[in-house]
């Protein structure tokens, strides 16, 4: 590690959608195996991490203990305790590269790491939120603590965190299996236009998966037409193929969510599905121009409409 320095890094972190979602059986770990095709879409999370050395002692060894501390604003209600995944994934790299901690609390006498999230997407959502911000900080924290870790390292570190984190740290369109922390970068061209209708009902991504088991019915659907749909560009294509074996699960919750989705599908969309586990919910539009329409046309029918493009990237670092 090349040594703590003063410092401010702001990252923002795109959400993920789930253009292509099958769920195998449950494996001996509890978890279930996928398949799925995820791309990053624009809307963003931003953290804000602060290295605050006012109150440190002057003692280099000071400099091996590190305070930790988070605050959050913006939509939803985050926890801010040690639940929180940017947290956890802060405690994460600060083992990675020994940096102590202030966990059991009392005296703290070395620097302070502040983190300051800043919410826009949905909590509970589907979209990832939680795993963005664990990219965010493994993403932030790495180049304000100088620890020089390339990618595939905080992509390890990422598995242990969540399925979705490890694409997260990357960004872009990739297909995911296992438990969905192998990934595989896959071409894609062209940009996607999508109205984003958003739920204020939470869905707890567990809970969808038990019910998923009780009331989801096994497919053998394959991702080749999406992935040949992103080869090619071809929107109309990928309207048509997008696939959440999860959706049903996440309808027998929230039956709300089929007349939205129908409403998307009723007022133009290319096609609709649902987010990963819910219960937001995005159609895809042919243009920029049939987005706005799109939303127009629906807003009614959600809480909040968002229009957004993929693939939107990865994390995107700014030192200040």
């Amino acid at each position: 590690m090349g040594g703590v320095v003063p410092g401010r890094v702001r990252v923002r972190v795109p959400a993920k959608v789930n253009l292509f979602l099958r769920v195998g059986g449950v494996r001996e770990d509890g978890y279930h195996d996928l398949v799925t095709v995820l791309q990053s879409i624009s809307l963003h999370d931003t953290l804000l991490a602060v290295l605050d050395v006012s109150g440190a002692s002057a003692h280099p060894a000071a400099r091996r203990f590190m305070g930790l501390c988070l605050t959050v604003d913006g939509l939803g209600a985050v926890p801010t305790g040690e639940d929180n995944l940017a947290l956890r994934a802060a405690r994460a790299l600060m083992s990675q590269v020994g940096i102590g901690t202030d966990r059991a609390g009392g005296q703290h006498e070395g620097p302070v790491t502040r983190l300051h999230l800043t919410k826009r997407i949905p909590v509970a959502a589907g979209m990832a939120g939680g795993s963005a911000d664990a990219a965010a900080a493994l993403v932030a924290l790495n180049h304000l603590w100088q620890a020089e870790l390339d990618r595939d390292v905080l992509r390890e570190l990422a598995a242990e965190l969540g399925s979705d984190v490890p694409f997260c740290v990357a960004g872009g369109t990739a297909l995911a299996t296992g438990t969905g922390t192998s990934t595989a970068q896959v071409l894609a061209r062209g940009t996607y236009h999508w109205v984003v209708g958003v739920t204020d009902a939470e869905l707890s991504t567990p809970e969808v998966y038990r019910a998923h088991d009780a009331v989801g019915t096994a497919t053998d659907a394959q991702p080749d037409a999406v992935l040949q749909a992103l080869r090619t560009g071809d929107a109309e294509a990928l309207g048509a193929a997008l696939h959440n074996d999860l959706e049903v699960a996440a309808m027998h919750l929230l039956p709300e969510l089929v007349a939205k989705r129908d409403a998307l599908l009723q007022a133009g969309a290319l096609g609709a599905i649902v987010s990963g586990s819910g219960p937001t919910v995005l159609g895809l539009a042919a243009s920029a121009q049939e987005a706005v329409a799109l939303a127009a046309a629906v807003e009614s029918m959600f809480d909040r409409v968002e229009i957004a493009l993929s693939p939107a990237g990865g994390p995107e670092v700014a030192s200040e």
